[in-house]
C-alpha cells in the first residue's frame, strides 16, 4: 500500500540531488574547486560553467545544510504531485536561473558600484521549486495542489524576503554574501514555468453537478426502463377526502 501512495521518483531524485550536492562539497573541501572556479561570475565568460555547477557548491557546512533540507522537501513535493513535468521544471529551472543570474550585472544597490561576485549554492533552485509549487496550485485551482501551495507558503513563505538585498534591512560594513539575485531569478523562473505548464497534468476536477442542467430525465435510460416496466408505481395514489367541518356541525354540537 505504501508503494502505491509514495512515488519512487519522489524519494530517489531528491536523494540523488543531495548526494551530488554533498559530493560537490566534499570535493571543495579537498581543493578541487578553488577560488571562484565552478561559480557563476556575472557577465564573465569563465562564469558560464557555474550555470551547471554552482548549485552543487557551497561556502560552508551551514550553507549546504540550509539548502539540503528545502531541496529534499520541495523536490519530494515536485516529483510526488507533478510527475509529468517534474524533470522539465527541475532542469529548466536550474539552467534558466543560472543563466539569468549570469546576465544580471552585480551592482552594489547602495553605492551603484560594479562588484566582481562569485555565486554558488542551490538556493536559486530552491526558489524555483518553491515558487513553481505555489503558483502552479493557484493557476490550476485544484484543491489538492492548492493544499501543496498553502503548505509551501506555511513553511517557506519567508523566502520572499530573500529576494531583496540584506543592505535594505541592516547596516552592514561590507556587502552581503547572500545572493538576492539568485533568489529573485529563481522566483521569476519558477513562476513563469508554473504559468507555462498550467494546462499540463492534474487540473481542477469539475463534478457533474457543477454543470448547468447536468441531469435530464429523458436521457436516463435506466429510469425510463423502470417506468415502462413498473407502471403501477406511478399511478396516482388514492387520497382521503378532506373533512368539511359544516358536515360535522351537529356532531360537534353534541360534544
Amino acid at each position: 500500500m505504501f508503494k502505491n501512495v509514495i512515488s519512487k521518483r519522489a524519494i530517489i531524485y531528491p536523494l540523488l540531488m543531495l548526494s551530488a550536492m554533498w559530493f560537490g562539497y566534499f570535493l571543495q573541501m579537498h581543493g578541487f574547486f578553488g577560488s571562484c572556479f565552478g561559480a557563476i561570475i556575472p557577465l564573465v565568460p569563465e562564469g558560464l560553467l557555474g550555470i551547471l555547477t554552482s548549485p552543487l557548491l557551497h561556502g560552508n557546512i551551514d550553507h549546504i545544510i540550509g539548502n539540503s533540507i528545502p531541496i529534499a522537501a520541495l523536490m519530494f513535493l515536485l516529483y510526488q504531485f507533478y510527475p509529468l513535468v517534474a524533470n522539465k521544471v527541475f532542469f529548466i529551472g536550474w539552467i534558466a536561473t543560472g543563466l539569468l543570474v549570469w546576465l544580471l550585472p552585480p551592482i552594489d544597490i547602495m553605492t551603484g558600484e560594479y562588484m566582481y561576485t562569485c555565486t554558488i549554492g542551490a538556493s536559486g533552485v530552491v526558489y524555483v521549486l518553491a515558487f513553481f509549487l505555489f503558483f502552479s496550485g493557484v493557476f490550476k485551482w485544484n484543491m489538492k495542489l492548492l493544499t501543496i501551495s498553502l503548505l509551501v507558503v506555511l513553511y517557506y513563505g519567508s523566502l520572499v524576503w530573500g529576494m531583496l538585498p540584506e543592505e535594505l534591512f541592516y547596516n552592514m560594513q561590507e556587502p552581503s554574501k547572500i545572493s538576492w539575485q539568485a533568489h529573485l531569478s529563481g522566483a521569476i523562473v519558477g513562476s513563469i514555468i508554473a504559468f507555462a505548464f498550467k494546462n499540463i497534468g492534474e487540473k481542477k476536477k469539475k463534478f457533474i453537478w457543477e454543470y448547468p442542467n447536468y441531469y435530464s430525465e429523458k436521457d436516463d435510460k435506466l429510469w425510463q426502463e423502470y417506468k415502462e416496466n413498473h407502471p403501477e408505481d406511478f399511478m396516482e395514489l388514492p387520497y382521503k377526502k378532506r373533512d368539511d367541518i359544516w358536515d360535522r356541525l351537529d356532531e360537534l354540537r353534541r360534544k
